[in-house]
């Protein structure tokens, strides 16, 4: 049923918001490992979705690795960004608007979904969960990567420094962390809890610097509303 709860939290990522966000997060040399990890794990072809990929660094590593990828993106600027940074890459994504928790995506179109730093700001986290489980194919994988509660400031502290931005940049963006980000972020025992009353019902949450890497994956024969509690 359609929903008018607004779909995120936070201002927008429009206009000039977006392309700034868009300039700070060129120089992230973690998409480049990122998408070979992802396609490590993937064979050539293989159908990959991008929920919320902001400026596109990792849906366009991705296609570079061979993987047919769609890209879902709430910003309509971000649409746009991505699709100029694809064809720039000499490229092909498939980059349209939609929100999380109400994917523009046929059941079981994907053999895998990222989102990338995106999760904590979903007004509905698990609407957008069991979206995840209905676009995957069955045995389809999953992973959500994000920041953790639990990380300190001076581990962010440290993680900001490390983007080399100008000091105006630096200081807005650890601003952006301590006082937005880090306070929307998941703390382990809540992710647990909210994947528990997923349609995936379990998933393996590994911790990895500031950040988590939640893994799920859509068994290969299930009930479609079927849900498995952990340890059950």
């Amino acid at each position: 049923m359609p929903t008018t709860r607004k779909p995120y939290k936070g201002p927008a990522m429009e206009g000039v918001i977006a392309r700034w966000y868009a300039r700070i997060t060129a120089r992230d040399r973690g998409y480049h490992a990122l998408a070979a990890e992802i396609a490590a794990r993937l064979p050539p072809g293989a159908r990959v979705l991008e929920v919320a990929p902001g400026p596109g660094y990792l849906a366009v590593e991705l296609a570079r690795r061979g993987l047919r990828v769609t890209a879902v993106d709430i910003s309509r600027s971000f649409v746009r960004i991505a699709s100029d940074n694809a064809r720039a890459a000499g490229v092909t994504i498939d980059a349209c608007h939609g929100n999380a928790s109400q994917l523009p995506c046929a059941d079981g179109s994907f053999d895998f979904v990222v989102c990338r730093a995106a999760f904590k700001n979903f007004s509905d986290p698990l609407g957008a969960l069991d979206e995840v489980y209905r676009v995957l194919a069955p045995g389809g994988r999953a992973s959500i990567i994000d920041l953790r509660r639990e990380a300190s400031r001076d581990d962010i502290r440290a993680e900001v420094d490390a983007m080399e931005l100008g000091w105006l940049n630096t200081l807005w963006t650890r601003a952006t962390f301590r006082w937005f980000l880090l306070k929307n972020a998941y703390a382990q025992d809540a992710l647990e809890e909210l994947v528990q009353r997923s349609r995936f019902g379990r998933g393996d949450v590994r911790r990895d610097g500031i950040g988590f890497d939640l893994r799920l994956e859509k068994p290969l024969t299930a009930a479609p509303d079927a849900h498995v509690i952990a340890g059950a």
